[in-house]
């Protein structure tokens, strides 16, 4: 009985069912949701809690600080301990965060609540290696694919649900609520989630130190790190400078710019798309069409069409398209490595695209304020040209 319980287990891949990695993507998009809720709302927040003007950006920043923090120090442990213990525990602190920031009127408890919930919402980049490990590899690129949809769904609604819920109800509200859904997600977690104990032995300090050792031993996960970090990079900075540009020379609302972003959910199709195509062995090609579209994305908005708000959603859609395309081939190769390591690939490849990520956004405001939109659109098609010219002269795809 022990030996036909173990050949059970040791063919678990196959019972990732349908509905399971419908589930699993619905639990990325929640929860990785709590990451952006804050962006479009700090000028409310920020008075109401007594940060300053000028202080206010700290809320976002902080929570992607946790966020890169956790990505580090908490992911890696999907490889050591049980996977589903580990995300209940990670998913009740990020519940009692998030309704610790809605009740909190105090400047200096609000930035360590949203560091808090950064660092404690990484439970995401556990359930998407933890998925890999369960899916056949003839279709884990799809099912990998399927739930990155989820995720980018997860992003891009975000920010306009948290403007519509704090215009009919307040900022605090937005966060409550969060927190009443991720009780739900832990819910779902428990019922739902396979248990995974992992194989590997090791103390946590070798764990860490193994990041290393895979860093330097594994070329492919550079190259798509280095890739996609380019990309996401003139994703933070699109979707950074495009809300005030939307409010300064088109006239929106903080309602209307929240139903533009919308647009981008558009782009959460590429990923089942890209997942088909990294199954079937086009994950070079298809790498060289994703960085291609996301940089001539920004050229749309260089011409009259550009400074149109069409304009701009064409190129929220393409690059959106993109960055979910070029992701999804990267993480398809990445966790083809090493079986036994995928939570550790997963938290250096994600770590280095949140890395992208976080210049990208930094770099938005001041260039948009010196020099306007024109250079937002050179320094947003550049950055994915650079990755482009990368892959073509080196890296060439498994």
């Amino acid at each position: 009985m022990n030996d036909l319980t173990a050949l059970r287990l040791a063919q678990a891949p196959h019972t990732l069912t349908r509905g399971l990695v419908l589930l699993f993507a619905f639990c990325c998009g929640a929860i990785v949701a709590n990451l952006y809720y804050a962006q479009p709302i700090v000028e409310l927040i920020a008075p109401s809690v007594g940060l300053s003007a000028q202080s206010a950006s700290l809320i976002v920043s902080l929570t992607q600080i946790g966020y890169a923090a956790g990505l580090l120090l908490l992911v890696p442990l999907a490889d050591l301990v049980e996977n589903r213990k580990l995300m209940i525990g990670t998913a009740i602190i990020a519940a009692a965060g998030l309704l610790a920031a809605g009740l909190s009127s105090e400047p200096n408890l609000f930035l360590a609540l949203s560091l808090l919930i950064g660092f404690s919402s990484v439970s995401v980049q556990m359930l998407i290696p933890l998925a890999a490990h369960l899916a056949p590899e003839e279709s884990r690129g799809r099912v990998v694919g399927n739930i990155m949809g989820g995720l980018l769904l997860g992003i891009l609604l975000a920010r306009p649900l948290s403007s519509l819920v704090a215009d009919h109800f307040g900022w605090r509200m937005v966060f409550i609520a969060a927190a009443l859904l991720m009780l739900a997600i832990i819910l779902v977690i428990a019922l739902t989630i396979p248990s995974r104990t992992p194989t590997h032995k090791a103390t946590y300090g070798q764990l860490m130190g193994s990041l290393l050792t895979l860093l330097r031993s594994q070329p492919v996960l550079r190259q798509r790190a280095f890739y996609q970090g380019l990309v996401f990079a003139s994703f933070s900075l699109f979707w950074t400078v495009a809300p005030i540009e939307l409010a300064r020379h088109h006239g929106l609302s903080q309602t209307q710019i929240a139903l533009f972003a919308l647009v981008g959910a558009i782009g959460a199709f590429a990923a089942p798309m890209a997942g088909r195509l990294a199954d079937a062995g086009h994950t070079r090609k298809a790498s060289i069409v994703a960085l291609l579209v996301a940089s001539l994305s920004f050229l749309i908005g260089w011409g009259g069409v550009g400074y149109s708000v069409i304009g701009l959603a064409l190129t929220g859609i393409f690059l959106d398209f993109a960055a979910q395309m070029n992701m999804v081939l990267g993480q398809r190769e990445v966790y083809a490595l090493d079986p036994a390591s995928r939570a550790r690939l997963n938290a250096l490849y994600m770590t280095s695209i949140f890395i992208g990520g976080a210049i990208g956004s930094a770099l938005g405001s001041p260039l948009y304020e010196a020099l306007g939109w024109p250079a937002i659109v050179m320094a947003g098609a550049a950055l994915p040209a650079i990755a482009l010219v990368a892959l073509l002269l080196g890296g060439r795809g498994r």
